[in-house]
């Protein structure tokens, strides 16, 4: 499951729909509004998904909230593009089909994550 709000959520319906064409079962949750953020959503949510993916255009100002309203049931990855750099639909389909694919772990910090694989792309 993709959550993701604002151009960030826009840019992820188009990742969506790409891993859909792949055979990739995925979801997108794109919240109108942040306040009152949708926890019970995403609380139920985390009952039945395999893991979540957080995109935004920022250095994770939402990552918290998801990870509290899922309560650790399951994995929450993230992906980020700070500086008002919109991110690119297939920069998230990528991150889908490696969650797809990866064995994920349910704890541990999503941005340190997030910033290992993009230095592993700059080299």
């Amino acid at each position: 499951m993709v959550v993701g709000f604002g151009t960030a959520g826009r840019v992820a319906l188009s990742a969506v729909r790409a891993a859909r064409n792949e055979g990739i079962r995925v979801g997108l949750l794109r919240p109108i509004t942040l306040s009152p953020f949708p926890s019970q959503v995403i609380e139920k949510l985390s009952k039945t998904a395999q893991s979540l993916l957080v995109v935004e255009m920022n250095t994770g100002q939402m990552l918290e909230d998801v990870r509290l309203a899922a309560e650790g049931r399951l994995p929450v990855e993230f992906y980020g593009r700070p500086g008002g750099i919109v991110p690119f639909p297939d920069e998230v389909f990528d991150e889908i089909h490696r969650m797809a694919h990866e064995h994920l772990p349910i704890g541990g910090d999503p941005r340190l994550r997030w910033r290992q694989r993009i230095q592993v792309g700059k080299n």
